[in-house]
């Protein structure tokens, strides 16, 4: 099994491939062209080494992932409109920083506020944490099923399963092809949609040693905790993904395989075609500068 660990994202009509060195998107215009943005790229926690020590490291890489998908989902966007747009930092900013606010709303405002409600009629702290968990998992689920009815977001689900499928495909080390890529999983232990998971439950195991505190400051303390919980979640969700991974590790990863089936669809050859021409740019650049 090959021990780099490359990842990705789906975009409009296309995959993000992202190595150590290289971020490449790849997209199929409607003249059936694929057309390749490549890019070098640099962790900033190779620059500044403590920034990549464990814990630390997760909270680097989710801003390190927003901004990159961001800028991959605008390249893709503009291969089908007339005029060309370039995201500027303070629309980048001002992107990350609605969907930071809209993720509080509904995945720590909601439920606190729910659990505010209702905490007079359970006596257990850890039945009401759990109840917490369940309404946020729900708002994820329901959040997901809502927008997959949406043509547009059908396709990127597909494209989403073809990544998954090309990255085991290479982690395989079988030659990659349509054929081989085709007779994988659409779901992956390193996907984001496992990351959302786990960052549930890690915020329900963590938040479960703060007893009941009013609704303010119980939102207060979720985002606080929120750096705590992302690099937990990020160490898990790594050594998940490794094929030497302790069962326990293996078995924290189930639950968001399988939630996987509703962010990830079964693609076309053409849709495994582009994710493939993604990762082979990433793995020719890295490849000639080893």
């Amino acid at each position: 099994m090959s021990q780099q660990q490359y990842g990705g994202q789906a975009v409009i009509e296309g995959v993000m491939m992202r190595g150590k060195k290289r971020i490449a998107v790849a997209v199929r215009k409607e003249n059936g062209q694929i057309v390749l943005d490549e890019q070098p790229f640099k962790s900033i926690t190779n620059k500044f080494k403590v920034l990549g020590m464990p814990l630390l490291r997760g909270v680097i890489a989710l801003f390190q992932s927003l901004i990159l998908g961001l800028q991959a989902l605008t390249f893709s966007a503009n291969q089908f409109s007339e005029e060309e747009e370039e995201l500027s930092w303070f629309e980048l900013i001002t992107s990350m920083g609605t969907a930071f606010g809209l993720a509080i709303l509904l995945f720590v405002v909601l439920p606190a506020g729910i659990i505010h409600l209702i905490e007079s009629y359970i006596s257990s702290n850890l039945i009401l944490n759990l109840i917490e968990g369940i309404i946020k998992v729900s708002v994820l689920i329901t959040y997901i099923v809502v927008i997959s009815q949406l043509d547009d977001i059908e396709r990127v689900f597909q494209y989403h399963g073809a990544e998954h499928k090309v990255i085991h495909n290479y982690e395989s080390d079988l030659p990659l092809s349509i054929k081989n890529a085709r007779q994988f999983s659409t779901s992956h232990p390193r996907c984001g949609t496992n990351f959302l998971l786990l960052v549930m439950i890690v915020s329900i195991l963590l938040f479960s040693f703060f007893g009941r505190p009013s609704l303010i400051n119980r939102v207060l303390i979720h985002i606080a905790l929120l750096p705590v919980v992302a690099g937990v979640s990020y160490e898990l969700i790594k050594l998940a993904g490794k094929q030497e991974a302790p069962q326990v590790v293996k078995l924290i990863a189930i639950p968001g395989l399988y939630l996987q089936k509703l962010t990830t669809a079964e693609p076309s050859d053409q849709q495994i075609e582009v994710a493939m021409k993604s990762l082979e740019a990433v793995l020719e650049e890295e490849d000639s500068n080893n």
